[in-house]
């Protein structure tokens, strides 16, 4: 089946496409040449820039560093996804009076910038009597930012189901909370993971901005490496391995959520395996409508009794 998106590349596109991805590569590769080019015009390859990593000191600040990164996004993901779960509970809620406040809390948390709200926090909040540590300063900051992106990922995952799968829980007597907590929560999140995912690692990048509040994170410990005089300044050198490290770090976050959607997969498949003759797919003709036709058809054949709440007869 054809996608209404995409069509099929005739011999023409196929040429014209490989000839772009190769101009493509060639300008690529042209300016990581140039790059290294500069690097090397410019002595930054020279053994003495590359000195200061001979020494486990060093690594131990990178190590440092990078576990004060890890710990600030730790704590962040966590309340980032707590927040954004209650902000989304808030958003789908049938009483204007909860829906309508959460909604312009949400709004307003997701349109301040990170940086702003740390700041704010670590040097606003003492003018008024109140001292807030760096760490605390860019958790709490990160939480409020990502938890209300993750409010709008997980309401938008919900509203995405089709609308049998809400009515369906209310036909056998579920409340509103019972519908979400049981129903369309655990398939909003599950189809929303990569959107989730992408945002903890915006989450996990985003500690740098810590540095600026003099929370001791990696990039704080890479400035503060690469501005050293003793070992000629070798921003450039401390920034790369820097940047490895982050690059290591968000790789790993994202190896992981890929197991668990893996995982997921395969019990769900699992599951649709061992119970597939118990469902029914949920298209244009909802539960709602099923139970009606059903109740219609027991009418006609005088079974009124057998209720869509009501086991067939054991044969005997």
């Amino acid at each position: 089946m054809s996608s209404v998106l995409y069509d099929v590349p005739g011999p023409k596109a196929i040429a014209r496409n490989r000839v772009l991805g190769a101009v493509t590569i060639v300008v690529i590769a042209a300016a990581a040449g140039w790059v290294i080019w500069r690097f090397a015009a410019t002595g930054q390859f020279a053994a003495d820039k590359w000195e200061i990593f001979t020494y486990g000191t060093i690594w131990q600040r990178l190590l440092d560093g990078a576990l004060a990164t890890l710990a600030a996004f730790a704590a962040a993901a966590t309340g980032a996804l707590a927040l954004g779960l209650v902000l989304a509970i808030g958003r789908l809620s049938d009483r204007a009076w909860i829906r309508t406040p959460v909604g312009w809390v949400t709004e307003v948390l997701r349109a301040v910038p990170v940086l702003v709200f740390m700041m704010l926090l670590y040097y606003g909040l003492p003018v008024v009597g109140i001292r807030m540590e760096p760490y605390w300063a860019v958790v709490i900051a990160l939480v409020a930012y990502n938890g209300s992106v993750l409010a709008e990922v997980i309401r938008a995952g919900v509203e995405s189901l089709p609308r049998g799968q809400s009515e369906a829980g209310y036909a056998i007597g579920l409340r509103k909370a019972g519908v979400l907590r049981l129903i369309l929560l655990p398939q909003a999140i599950r189809a929303m993971m990569p959107v989730i995912v992408a945002q903890l690692v915006v989450t996990l990048k985003d500690t740098a901005l810590g540095f600026i509040i003099t929370y001791p994170e990696l990039l704080y410990v890479i400035k503060l490496l690469g501005s050293n005089a003793v070992y000629s300044s070798p921003l450039i050198q401390t920034a790369i391995v820097g940047g490895t490290i982050y690059v290591a770090m968000c790789l790993a976050l994202s190896y992981v959520a890929y197991r668990i959607e893996q995982r997921t997969k395969r019990r769900q498949q699992q599951q649709a395996a061992e119970g597939g003759a118990l469902h029914h797919p949920v298209g244009a003709t909802t539960d709602t409508q099923l139970i009606g036709l059903q109740q219609a058809t027991d009418r006609a054949t005088g079974n009124e009794g057998g209720g869509p709440g009501r086991l067939p007869r054991r044969p005997h």
